[in-house]
């Protein structure tokens, strides 16, 4: 139950930044409009300036050639059933050990590994939009301009063994009470 909420907060908080990545952010302070005046008071009233949001960073894609090889080792590859009838293929590209090839029916994406402080390995394809999210119970392909999901619950036979291995034994509730050792 703890690893579900937990993949769930991981997802949400992806989503989240993606979301937040396709929004316009405003990046200077509009002029102020001519006041008005209530007709039945007589008071001017300013307008308020947009306030100044600061855009959101871009993710970082590993340059690190050592940390590149510890992320691409944990890829999972090969083809990937997904929920309704989809499947996903994962492939090493064979001029780019780092790089990956993911298709979907006619969608061919070459993705790099981006940084995480999930832990959750993570792929990206920046000019076409495309993102390869993985845990470790499944996996999803994500649009990334569009904010939507295109494959989901995606898995490789390890991530089908982890996710039957958390149904049948799942981790204990945050919420409940920890148990304390008698002596």
């Amino acid at each position: 139950m703890l690893m579900q909420k937990l993949i769930a907060a991981i997802v949400c908080l992806a989503l989240s930044s993606w979301a937040m990545a396709d929004t316009p952010v405003a990046t200077h302070v509009t002029k102020k409009t001519p006041a008005k005046t209530l007709p039945k008071k007589g008071i001017a009233q300013a307008a308020k300036p947009a306030a100044v949001v600061a855009a959101p960073e871009a993710a970082a894609v590993v340059t690190d050639p050592k940390q590149q090889d510890i992320i691409a080792d944990l890829v999972h590859t090969g083809r990937m059933v997904c929920e309704l009838g989809n499947f996903v293929t994962v492939t090493p590209d064979p001029e780019q050990s780092t790089r990956f090839i993911v298709q979907m029916k006619k969608n061919t994406y070459y993705m790099s590994p981006v940084e995480t402080t999930t832990g959750a390995v993570r792929l990206e394809d920046t000019q076409a939009g495309a993102m390869w999210l993985q845990l470790q119970n499944k996996s999803m392909l994500m649009n990334s301009k569009l904010g939507q999901r295109m494959a989901d619950e995606c898995q490789s036979p390890n991530q089908m063994a982890v996710a039957q291995a958390m149904k049948l034994s799942p981790p204990p509730s945050l919420l409940d009470a920890p148990t304390v050792a008698k002596k």
